[in-house]
């Protein structure tokens, strides 16, 4: 066989039933792949890190005003999360006598998602200790929020937020 006639008989396979299959096949593929990612990115995390971000950011200065109020009362905590699922807050002032009379609400969760979120209402059960009991928890990263208040409906006298780790 001479070289002319292989390249005559490659030209007569390529038809327009095959280009049809290959150009299919490509964007067939495409397709699938644009579709498991749409998939994967509308089922899994949302990426919203804050409900009503607009609505925060418009408060924005509000907040910074609050955290320089709280800075200016001095006080300190010393919190304690045990796997059993018990916490323990405790709030001195800048004097190191017991800040008495809160109420301390706050979420402990995930970081990642807000399905394992648990809501806590501490109750002061001794000056200047306040405790919760929430559920066993499973070892790892938790957050916590937590925001303490002088009176039922409130602005947050003192607000905090901390991750803890959890030994397994």
């Amino acid at each position: 066989m001479n070289p002319a006639s292989l390249v005559a008989r490659r030209r007569r396979n390529v038809n327009g039933r095959a280009v049809l299959a290959v150009f299919l096949t490509f964007f067939g593929a495409i397709f699938a792949v644009n579709g498991a990612l749409i998939y994967a990115a509308l089922s899994t995390h949302t990426g919203l890190v804050a409900n009503e971000p607009y609505r925060k950011g418009l408060a924005y200065n509000e907040r910074i005003l609050a955290d320089e109020r709280q800075a200016q009362l001095g006080w300190s905590e010393r919190l304690e999360l045990g796997r059993d699922g018990h916490l323990r807050l405790a709030l001195a002032g800048r004097d190191s006598r017991p800040v008495m009379g809160l109420r301390v609400q706050g979420v402990l969760g995930r970081a990642a998602t807000n399905r394992h979120d648990i809501d806590l209402a501490l109750v002061e059960t001794a000056p200047g200790q306040y405790e919760a009991q929430g559920p066993e928890l499973a070892a790892g990263s938790w957050l916590i929020a937590l925001e303490a208040r002088t009176a039922e409906g409130a602005q947050p006298t003192y607000r905090l937020r901390r991750r803890l780790w959890l030994k397994p």
